[in-house]
């Protein structure tokens, strides 16, 4: 689609200086800066706020300070008006003279802070420690959340991992009192909720090691997941390099009613955008309809943004985001947004790439799947295509919460469905688990009755934690193959990922739907037009729910789960024990041999849809994401082969013989064989688990070329020293067999923008060039003669 413009008149801007902490009179300061104090925004160090109420000595002030600058510069630069998204990021630039264009300039950009979730801050930490530093450099945080599974309960679950996953969590924890980083305990709730209530801010920029980092932007903050070698950068010091997403606009208007819920707002879009409409892009959302929601509502808005393959989302900053700040004990980080308001929001005239317009008041309930997210079903469709593709219509488990959807208005709409049925005499048909988002969501909800109220209808409440979002559910009530029905308000509703069984058809909805469907026991039922049959045999019609955005009480923190960085880090130890079968201290990877690379084999051609749960799983593997021997062991075991449309099952072209997909790429490394992946569209997407490239490269690939890739696993490839490439005919994919030997021709003039070839030589001695693309810039070019990104980091600081 062409460029689209919004209406309107374009608005004023201004530029301020960089650096406020050192200024101590009005006279030091730059004129630009003298210019914006007139407009109100001069702050002093006496009252700035930090970024955090654990970041005593970082300031919003400064990182605004600095933004402004540099769209002062920008607007000169580029001499139009802006996007929101667009004030953020370039607000951001090393460089604000960059000559930017959407969707091809590579950006160098200073992010406010990291976070990283347990599973991938393993690696993360061990790149960090390899590279000699003693400290971050900008605010970090570690929570830990994925290794919790979800089984008998919040307490026992709890207990369990704790005991299991000991050695990690110690590690995490000492790691984080040695070089800065703020360490939140198992049980303080899942990563995104906590960046939520605690660190994101409107305006800022934050990278996380986890895809769903992007339900910050429900406050307005550009949050992007990325791999944990990002992260190791800008722990280091490092600018954050991305190329400049394009900017797809959706208008909201009108007001959401009845049943309809901000998760039916990403539900359709993710209908309209596909699984990769969104790659290479920022969503940001504007319009009237924009203030109906509140910011829990925008955050889940942005986090199911993740599957469509987006770089981000983002809403602008409004009363709602002031509200929430004002409830997480954040009332002056608010005041100062409010300062800062024109930075804060899209100017008019601003320009997308795409628009699509929804409207809120005409928008019903929707259900996704099963087995993507973009499959989009209207409810009043739905049970008609159930019965059309033979789905189960019997519900078997009904699942609210998780990072997308546990926050406190989610939690008491759904108790508001469930009191109604409760005074009808009914309990939940379904099994029925709820997740809290957070402790502070969990210690709110049970002060107000609302884990009672699911109690005593039947339901079960989990631990603060990912839980089966991520397959961490031991799951017992239906045998592995049995071909059945769940429904979630999660985000990913990929073959196996909830409980790593193939038959399982995993539904994405609504917490309102999920606790409407799990009352009834099917998923045909319609809320809005089917009936239940309440104890006393009278039939009833269930009322829309009804809920609160915010606690009248205020929030509860609950208990205390944070651990501050030491005071005295070189005192703190961090050890990782030789025999350790969790964690394992990384040797780095060996440079490119400056050759050509010459007669590889193909060790799998993957079919169809191959995302990273499929390179890397995740449920009882995340045990060994701090221990590369070890979690090479599931290296594209969920791919599907298109020899044999099998899973985890390819020919040893040395042997003849056939066998794991692991097992087999260990015996090629034994032999000294190079070897690469040939796969389909859209290729990586899902999480941002830089394993999914780290394991590869570990077991003696070289190249993975795609017809395309997703945005995060391309970049993870491209830091660990490998080849990402693309068919420039994406045809060309069906004419490359398992069998045949591959060289990889133009290494030796590696160039930016220059298409390598692709040799292709057939058993019959028949040969092919195939031409394939790239997306390296001279600094990626650099990762790979050096081995990785982490070499050349290493190699430039002299280590």
């Amino acid at each position: 689609t062409g460029a689209v413009r919004r209406s309107g008149s374009l608005l004023s801007d201004f530029g301020v200086g960089r650096g406020l902490a050192g200024w101590t009179s009005r006279g030091d300061r730059p004129r630009a800066l003298r210019a914006s104090s007139r407009r109100g925004l001069a702050w002093s160090a006496e009252t700035k706020t930090p970024l955090s109420n654990f970041d005593a000595d970082v300031y919003v002030e400064d990182s605004y300070a600095n933004t402004a600058k540099n769209l002062d510069v920008v607007r000169k630069t580029l001499n139009r008006p802006l996007t929101l998204a667009e004030k953020v990021v370039y607000g951001h630039l090393i460089d604000p003279t960059t000559k930017v264009t959407r969707g091809q300039t590579y950006l160098k950009v200073q992010p406010d802070r990291v976070a990283m979730q347990d599973a991938t801050a393993q690696m993360a930490v061990l790149q960090f420690i390899s590279a000699g530093l003693p400290k971050t450099a900008v605010p970090s945080t570690i929570h830990c959340d994925h290794l919790i599974a979800a089984h008998f309960g919040a307490s026992e679950d709890l207990k369990v991992a704790n005991e299991e996953n000991e050695e990690v969590f110690n590690f995490l924890a000492s790691a984080g009192k040695k070089y800065g980083i703020g360490f939140w305990k198992p049980g303080s709730g899942i990563i995104h909720q906590i960046v939520l209530e605690n660190y994101a801010f409107p305006g800022g920029l934050m990278i996380g090691t986890d895809s769903h980092t992007v339900n910050a932007g429900g406050l307005g903050i550009v949050a992007v997941g990325v791999g944990g070698a990002d992260a190791v950068d800008v722990m280091a010091g490092l600018p954050w390099e991305i190329k400049a997403p394009k900017i797809i606009g959706v208008k909201l208007t009108g007001k959401l009613s009845n049943w309809a819920s901000p998760k039916d707002v990403i539900l359709k879009v993710a209908g309209i955008l596909t699984v990769k409409g969104g790659t290479g892009a920022i969503v940001e959302y504007f319009g009237e309809g924009v203030d109906s929601m509140s910011c829990t509502g925008m955050a889940t808005i942005c986090n199911m943004g993740a599957e469509i393959g987006a770089t981000t989302s983002i809403f602008p900053y409004n009363a709602r985001m002031a509200d929430y700040l004002k409830a997480t004990e954040r009332e002056s980080l608010a005041n100062v947004a409010d300062t800062f308001k024109e930075h804060l929001k899209a100017d008019e005239n601003a320009v997308y790439d795409q628009i699509i317009e929804i409207n809120l008041s005409e928008l019903e309930p929707h259900i996704n799947g099963p087995f993507t997210p973009d499959l989009a079903h209207p409810l009043s469709e739905f049970a008609e295509a159930v019965k059309k593709n033979d789905w189960p219509e019997e519900l078997t488990v009904g699942l609210i919460g998780s990072c997308t959807n546990s926050s406190y208005e989610d939690m008491t709409r759904a108790a508001s469905i469930v009191r109604e049925a409760q005074s009808h005499g009914l309990k939940v048909k379904s099994l029925f688990n709820i997740t809290p988002g957070s402790e502070q969501v969990r210690a709110t909800i049970a002060r107000d009755g609302l884990i009672d109220t699911f109690e005593k209808a039947g339901g079960t409440v989990l631990a603060n934690a990912c839980g089966p979002c991520i397959g961490q559910w031991r799951r017992d009530d239906v045998p592995k193959g049995t071909k059945n029905s769940i429904i979630t308000s999660f985000n990913r509703n990929f073959t196996s990922r909830n409980d790593g069984n193939p038959a399982t058809h995993a539904f994405v909805a609504s917490p309102d739907i999920v606790t409407a469907m799990s009352i009834a026991g099917s998923i045909t039922f319609n809320p809005n037009v089917d009936t239940l049959k309440g104890a006393d045999g009278a039939e009833f019609k269930l009322s829309a729910p009804t809920g609160d955005e915010l606690p009248h009480l205020g929030f509860n923190p609950g208990m205390d789960t944070y651990q501050k960085p030491s005071d005295n880090p070189d005192s703190i130890k961090v050890d990782v024990a030789p025999d350790s079968n969790r964690l394992q201290l990384l040797a780095p990877f060996k440079p490119w041999d400056g050759k050509d690379y010459e007669d590889l084999t193909i060790l799998l051609k993957a079919k169809g849809k191959c995302t990273t749960d499929h390179i890397s799983m995740a449920g009882p593997w995340l045990k060994y994401r701090g221990h590369l021997e070890n979690i090479s062991n599931n290296m594209l075991i969920g791919a599907i082969n298109a020899e044999n449309d099998k899973a985890n099952e390819v020919k040893n072209q040395t042997t003849g013989a056939y066998g794991a997909v692991p097992d087999t790429a260990r015996d090629y490394k034994a032999k000294g064989i190079r070897w690469i992946v040939l796969g389909d569209e859209n290729y990586g997407e899902g999480s941002s688990r830089e394993h999914a490239a780290l394991e590869p490269r570990y077991l003696g690939g070289v190249a993975v070329i795609v017809k395309s890739f997703a945005r995060i696993h391309e970049t993870n490839l491209k830091k660990q020293g490998m080849l990402p490439l693309t068919f420039a005919n994406p045809s060309d994919y069906d004419l490359i067999n398992p069998e045949d030997k591959v060289s990889i021709v133009g290494l030796t003039t590696f160039t930016p923008g220059v298409p390598l070839t692709m040799k292709v030589k057939k058993p019959t001695g028949e040969e092919l060039d195939v031409s394939v693309n790239h997306t390296f810039n001279d600094d990626q070019i650099a990762w790979f003669k050096a081995g990785s990104a982490l070499n050349k980091i290493k190699s430039d600081r002299g280590m």
